[in-house]
């Protein structure tokens, strides 16, 4: 997953992951926006057939999906050894205690609550 030792904007590839289609269509023009490379998917499992082909740095996974949750998801990309350097954020409207901690536990980087402020969002983006 290296970047060339170039972590600018135009070189970072965002993977959304949000089963509100409308919400992540429009967080995905926002990031095209800020020159980042975005890919789109509505469920679990489709992300999971995305991440090895398209190789984000980052995604910003919602939690509250039919199917197979964010956590699911977080724990099944951690064990995948080709995504070692993956940052994974949470962006959720889950922000209560008891969600947080379970994004730490399976692996979560951040944890965001939706709306989460732009320049948060764009700062995680950048992070690491």
């Amino acid at each position: 997953m290296g970047n060339d030792g170039d972590k600018g904007a135009a070189t970072r590839r965002i993977l959304i992951v949000d089963d509100n289609s409308d919400a992540a269509e429009l967080l995905a023009e926002l990031v095209r926006l800020c020159g980042y490379e975005v890919a789109v998917e509505f469920s679990g499992p489709s992300a999971l057939r995305t991440v090895l082909g398209f190789q984000p740095h980052v995604v910003l996974l919602d939690i509250g999906m039919p199917e197979m949750d964010g956590y699911q998801v977080a724990q099944l990309l951690r064990a995948m050894p080709d995504l070692n350097g993956l940052r994974i954020i949470a962006l959720t409207a889950w922000g209560d205690a008891e969600a947080r901690a379970r994004t730490a536990a399976c692996g979560f980087n951040l944890h965001l609550t939706k709306p989460a402020p732009l320049p948060a969002l764009l700062g995680a983006l950048e992070a690491g």
